[in-house]
């Protein structure tokens, strides 16, 4: 009985959160270093290379994706994009594992972002992010896998992105 009471607050908790609203910001300095001597004068007479910095943080080395003439060697943003939403959730999902009391022994993830190109742009239509979580416990696995719904809810990027960010969870216990 109490584990289903457990599980049914999992199920709810998260949904229609009220109280006072605070606003986080985020500084960065961007700067393009592509510039090969001729500027933007053609699509092949320029690189791709982007330096991306935060204060205290080491620097990223971004690019375009290759297919956009971009560095395969660098973070592109669609890469960055599927980064933020597995770690925005595996934070989410720490957080929500500590208020369950369900004891996470080891996480990994998997992603898989699906973006579709129409013209010169396009948009993503998809992440499936597919993290396989150690608990510590047997008991612990039924909870693990609901609080995934209320880590998802708690996500600050997957509410901010316009396309569906899917779930594949792998639920293994410590030891086995």
């Amino acid at each position: 009985m109490r584990r289903l009471c457990q599980l049914e607050r999992v199920l709810v908790k998260g949904f229609g959160q009220t109280g006072p609203v605070s606003e986080h910001h985020y500084a960065l300095a961007v700067t393009w270093q592509g510039n090969r001597g001729a500027g933007t004068t053609g699509y092949r007479d320029y690189g791709r290379d982007v330096l991306l910095r935060a204060e205290g943080k080491p620097d990223l080395l971004g690019s375009a994706d290759p297919t956009f003439r971009g560095d395969a060697g660098r973070w592109n943003p669609e890469e960055l994009l599927v980064a933020a939403l597995s770690q925005c959730h595996l934070l989410s999902y720490l957080h929500s594992a500590v208020n369950h009391g369900i004891v996470v022994t080891a996480y990994d993830d998997a992603p898989v972002g699906t973006m579709e190109q129409l013209g010169q742009g396009g948009r993503f239509t998809s992440v499936v992010l597919r993290p396989r979580v150690t608990v510590a416990e047997a008991s612990m696995v039924e909870v693990a896998e609901a609080i995934h719904r209320e880590a998802s809810s708690n996500c600050f990027i997957a509410a901010s992105v316009g396309f569906p960010v899917a779930h594949e969870p792998t639920t293994l216990v410590a030891g086995r």
